[in-house]
């Protein structure tokens, strides 16, 4: 069981960071979000997200004339903003990652509408996962859905298959810029136990 410190890291104490300090992520830190987020389940183990993490100036000016102008500082500032897109073909990688069930594959390679929302829940659960993972290993996130998808797709995927789902800015942020935490709902305003 995880201590009250780590739960806090990852969740109570966490925040939503929109300024940066100029420490840098490593290209090992990037590999260790992607190491601990791959093993959270997605359905028939399908794990349809693909991300790209722009990392360089060049980068970033390539997603800049996307971005809504409430988040342009945010991502320009950032050491690194991942995409976390979805494959809408994920289930190509089906009997590799499902092996005791290869035919799973047919589920979703014959229908497009079930595909594409298997695509996008579960690469949202993945990028879910992301946020975790990069917490876990020190660094604060700025999620973000502020962005044209289809400028962003163009730029970056452009053959089609794979389509931006949110964007997330990484790094260090500075605590000294954060607003007062907003609250959140309580259990019973949003549970229900039946």
């Amino acid at each position: 069981m995880l201590s009250d410190k780590d739960l806090d890291l990852i969740f109570r104490e966490a925040r939503s960071f929109s300024t940066w300090s100029d420490r840098k992520v490593s290209e090992v830190t990037l590999q260790a979000i992607y190491d601990l987020m791959r093993w959270g389940p997605t359905s028939a183990n399908c794990s349809p997200a693909r991300l790209v993490f722009l990392a360089s100036d060049e980068a970033r000016e390539r997603i800049k004339p996307h971005l809504s102008p409430g988040n342009m500082d945010k991502v320009m500032t950032a050491p690194v903003t991942a995409i976390i897109a979805s494959d809408s073909k994920f289930y190509d990688r089906i009997p590799e990652l499902l092996p005791h069930n290869p035919d799973a594959r047919e589920w979703f390679s014959g229908d497009e509408k079930l595909a594409a929302e298997t695509a996008f829940r579960n690469s949202t659960l993945q990028g879910g996962y992301f946020i975790i993972a990069a917490r876990a290993l020190g660094l604060d996130c700025g999620p973000m859905s502020g962005f044209n998808p289809d400028g962003v797709n163009a730029e970056f995927f452009p053959e089609g298959q794979v389509k931006a789902n949110f964007i997330c800015a990484l790094g260090y942020g500075k605590p000294e810029d954060l607003f007062p935490r907003s609250p959140r709902l309580g259990f019973d305003d949003a549970c229900q136990i039946l």
